[in-house]
């Protein structure tokens, strides 16, 4: 995945005109939720993602893979060495196989992350 680090200006906290309820991401979280986000913007991807967690032990041989998604094994090691890159899933070699793993919790991480961006129904409406 190409990827170009344009220069993000951190946004000044000290309220303006009108205040803020809530501080905003950082330029560094930024950049990591934009990654996380752009690996999961392929369906593919998704789809790898949602395959893998619903096996048993939540974790897949990328040989199991391939079938499912349509495509060749290593057009699928590619998607997921972008996940595992974006910090969704862990890779294992064991003998010749690649096994993939979801990382605990990181799915919930980034939900957390994106509803925190959000204005809540409370503020919204104030």
């Amino acid at each position: 995945m190409t990827t170009i680090d344009l220069p993000l200006t951190p946004v000044a906290t000290d309220g303006g005109c009108c205040g803020t309820a809530a501080p905003p991401v950082d330029v560094t979280e930024a950049r990591a939720l934009a990654r996380t986000f752009k690996a999961l913007a392929d369906p593919t991807r998704v789809q790898l993602l949602s395959i893998v967690t619903a096996h048993e032990g939540h974790e897949a041989c990328v040989c199991d893979l391939t079938e499912p998604v349509g495509l060749a094994q290593p057009t699928v090691s590619h998607h997921l060495k972008i996940l595992v890159e974006a910090g969704l899933l862990e890779r294992e070699q064991r003998g010749r196989w690649a096994y993939y793993r979801a990382v605990p919790g990181a799915v919930a991480d980034l939900a957390g992350s994106l509803s925190s961006l959000t204005p809540s129904p409370a503020t919204a409406s104030a």
